[in-house]
């Protein structure tokens, strides 16, 4: 990921109180990890939107009834061995 420098004005009691909460050690520190969190915050927050404008009908809902059949090919274990039965 490129990085380059940059000049900004910050409230630094917000800046520090950030650097605190997170264990940050600098400003770029805090500042990426707040940009990597705000942009995640942001997109599940469109997501949501998009959902709420279309949210799934009968036939995907029905997707949640089907039989499901777990198979982990793991029939030869012995599991109450291993643990006994905790």
């Amino acid at each position: 990921m490129a990085r380059e420098k940059a000049t900004v004005t910050l409230d630094r009691s917000k800046v520090d109180t950030a650097k605190t909460l997170i264990g940050a050690r600098t400003i770029s520190d805090t500042l990426d990890i707040a940009l990597d969190r705000l942009i995640r915050a942001e997109q599940l927050r469109r997501d949501v939107a998009a959902y709420r404008r279309a949210p799934p009908g009968d036939d995907e809902l029905a997707i949640a009834d089907l039989e499901l059949e777990l198979d982990l090919d793991d029939a030869d274990i012995d599991y109450e061995g291993l643990y006994g039965g905790r």
